[in-house]
Formats: structure tokens, C-alpha cells, sequence
């Protein structure tokens, strides 16, 4: 581990530490690596009152985790939650978890733009957890990449580097290790920054009241991946194509699958493996913006005219993408195709480009676009994507 020192203290230039290629090149999905003040000086983006309030929101997801110490045992309660819960709990030993709280909260949405190295489609929600003293959700393995951004207070890091086989206890349902055995011990402050790949054996337990800031990555499954492509290929020609067998020989027995049927099968399966450039970017562009997504989205309640959104932005506010929306882009001839929470549109690479990136869509901006760019545009307002701000 020398080669890969785990532990680095970033610098204004270089907030991992060292150069983002390095990083990607040597860390990333391989190693943990710990970044000693990656966000100093740092200023919690919401309160633990703020996340405590959230926790009680009907659409929020949100967990309670208690620890029993004396019986060694975890408790989940899913919310929402009552708002009296939280002057009721014990001073130690629990832990509030609130999922995409991106999507409610603008400037926790701001950590996102640290992470422009990596897609955007990759990157699932930002995960915020207050935590009494003692408070952990106990030892455990993630099947996807995250960064965990120590908010204010101080939490313990344990990991276990040696590689043990994982055993998981039966008496929770957290999947936590039975035969968590640390071998590295980190004790981190605020603006620290610990990225985790996945499977890597960690025990995060709170030292004094705090809050961990979790950039999480998504990572679909081979099995989800071909069930959405299954799913789309039954919209397609593509899906139409059905076992065949001509040029069959009789059967001695009927009742047995017959080397030559699983042959054919594999090439059935193989043809489907084998999609154009076209048509799997197609499928993948649809799916990864649909995959995981919370589903909160709403049209406004009446369309708007390209006449009515003028009239908006000359009043000074400016087009921003919802925060629940999820979009992403690929270069296709002539321009590009944009895909918002499963759906295709087709348009130029350079609006294509700026609906994904940062997004300040003022009156000079929007008048500044040819007639189709604009066309695209009021159509993702009128479907919910896109919202009117004021400045």
C-alpha cells in the first residue's frame, strides 16, 4: 500500500490530493482514500433541525437507526416521522438517514459540481445523516462507490482491508457484517473526505453529534440491466424476433432439450448481445435516466405558450432543471439526442449539452436559440423538467 498511500491531505489546486486522472487511474473502484480537509473550511449546507424536519416529509425516505448496546442489536423505523420523535430519543446511540436530498435542498445540491469528473448518470443522490454519539448503522459493505464528506461534528472510520469473506449477521435487517475486523482507523473532522469503493468492509460510528454527507453512485446490476433491455425490446422490431428452428432433425427422445435447441437459443441471445451503437445507446440513454429515480416529477398544472415563457423571463426569473429530473445526452447525427427520465428528444449538441451541465437559462439565453432549440426547450418546461425560477 505504500505505492497507494490511503491517506493524502488535498490542496486548493487539488481537492482529492492529487490529480483527478491519478485518482481515476489508481483509486477509483480499487482502493479507499482518505482526503484530509477536501472541503475545509467547512460549513454544514443544512442544519441537523433542517434534515430532522425533512425526515418528517411524507415524500422524503427516510430511516431511524437505533443501536441496543447492551444486546449488541440495530432497529430500523422508516419514516416519515412524527416531528415529537426526535426530542424523545436518547443521547446517544442513533442515527436519522435522509435519501436525495439533492432533490430537496439547493445547496446540498451544490456538492454534486465537485464531482463533474464523473457522469452525472453515474451519480444516484447525496445521502445526509445526523448522528447522535455512538450513533452508526453498524459494519457493513455498499455495492456502489461513495464519498463520505464529514459535515460538523466528528465520526470514527473503521475498515477492513485484508479481504475477509463476507458473513452477515441474521438477527437485523441491516446487512451487517458478523466478522467485522478492522485494520485501519481514522478519526475524521469536518471537510474531511473518505471515498469508499465498492464491497469494501467500513463501520462509521460517531464520535460527538454529526452530520456525514454521502455522495452515492449508482451501479445497475447485469440482471436489471437486462431486464430494462428486455422491457425495451418488446417496443422494438428487435424484440420481435423469435426462436426458430429450421432445418430441424427428429427427435429420438421428446421429452429432452437437445444440445442443438440451446445452440440456437444462445444465438437468439447473442443477436440481442450484438445491438447496433445505435440502438443500445438508445436503450441505455432511456434507461440510466429512468434507473433509481424517485419518480416526483410533475407537469405544471396548464401548458405554457413560447409567448407566455418570454413574458416569464423578461420579468427576470430563469429556467433551471427540476430537481427531480434526470438527463443526459449523447452525440447522434446530425446533433445529439437528450434523454429525460426515459424519454428521447432530438436536438443540437449544444443544447444538448447545457440542459445537463449548469443551467441558468435567462431571457438572453433562451432568445439566443434557433426556433427548434426553443421548441425543445418550452417542451421540457410544459413536462416538468425544466422550472421557472426567480433570480
Amino acid at each position: 500500500m505504500a505505492e497507494f498511500p490511503i491517506e493524502v491531505r488535498a490542496s486548493r489546486q487539488q481537492r482529492l490530493g492529487m490529480p483527478v486522472n491519478t485518482f481515476l487511474r489508481d483509486y477509483w473502484q480499487q482502493r479507499p482514500l482518505l482526503v484530509r480537509g477536501a472541503f475545509a473550511p467547512w460549513r454544514d449546507p443544512l442544519s441537523a433541525e433542517d434534515l430532522a424536519g425533512l425526515a418528517c416529509e411524507d415524500l422524503a425516505l427516510a430511516r431511524l437507526i437505533r443501536l441496543d448496546r447492551k444486546r449488541n442489536h440495530w432497529s430500523v423505523e422508516r419514516g416519515p416521522f412524527d416531528e415529537q420523535i426526535f426530542p424523545a430519543l436518547p443521547k446517544r446511540d442513533w442515527t436519522v438517514l435522509v435519501q436525495d436530498v439533492d432533490k430537496w435542498d439547493p445547496d446540498v445540491r451544490q456538492l454534486l459540481d465537485v464531482f463533474e469528473f464523473l457522469p452525472r448518470w453515474r451519480i444516484d443522490d447525496v445521502m445526509v445523516s445526523f448522528a447522535a454519539p455512538g450513533g452508526s448503522v453498524g459494519p457493513h459493505t455498499d455495492h456502489y462507490d461513495v464519498f463520505l464528506i464529514q459535515g460538523s461534528g466528528q465520526r470514527r472510520w473503521q475498515l477492513d482491508l485484508r479481504g475477509h469473506a463476507a458473513r452477515f449477521r441474521q438477527d437485523s435487517e441491516l446487512k451487517l457484517l458478523e466478522n467485522f475486523q478492522s485494520d485501519v482507523d481514522w478519526l475524521c473532522q469536518p471537510g474531511d473526505m473518505l471515498y469508499l469503493p465498492p464491497e469494501v468492509p467500513h463501520f462509521g460510528e460517531a464520535t460527538s453529534a454529526c452530520l456525514t454527507f454521502s455522495i452515492g453512485f449508482r451501479a445497475p446490476s447485469r440482471s436489471e440491466l437486462l431486464a430494462d433491455l428486455a422491457d425495451h425490446l418488446e417496443t422494438t422490431d428487435d424484440g420481435l424476433t423469435r426462436f426458430a428452428d429450421p432445418g430441424r432433425q427428429p427427435v429420438r427422445d421428446s421429452g429432452r432439450i437437445e444440445p442443438d435447441d440451446l445452440d440456437r437459443v444462445r444465438d437468439l441471445l447473442r443477436q440481442t448481445a450484438e445491438l447496433s451503437d445505435a440502438a443500445l445507446s438508445e436503450w441505455f440513454g432511456r434507461a440510466m435516466t429512468r434507473y433509481r429515480n424517485p419518480g416526483l416529477l410533475a407537469a405544471p398544472p396548464k401548458a405554457i405558450s413560447k409567448a407566455q415563457l418570454i413574458k416569464r423571463l423578461q420579468a427576470g426569473t430563469h429556467l433551471v432543471r427540476h430537481p427531480f429530473t434526470r438527463l443526459a445526452w449523447r452525440a447522434s447525427r446530425p446533433g445529439a439526442r437528450l434523454y429525460a427520465l426515459g424519454d428521447a428528444l432530438s436536438t443540437s449538441t449544444k443544447l444538448a449539452s447545457t440542459l445537463c451541465g449548469s443551467l441558468h437559462g435567462d431571457l438572453a439565453w433562451f432568445e439566443q436559440l434557433s426556433e427548434d432549440e426553443q421548441q425543445i426547450v418550452l417542451q421540457l418546461v410544459n413536462t416538468g423538467h425544466l422550472a421557472i425560477e426567480r433570480a
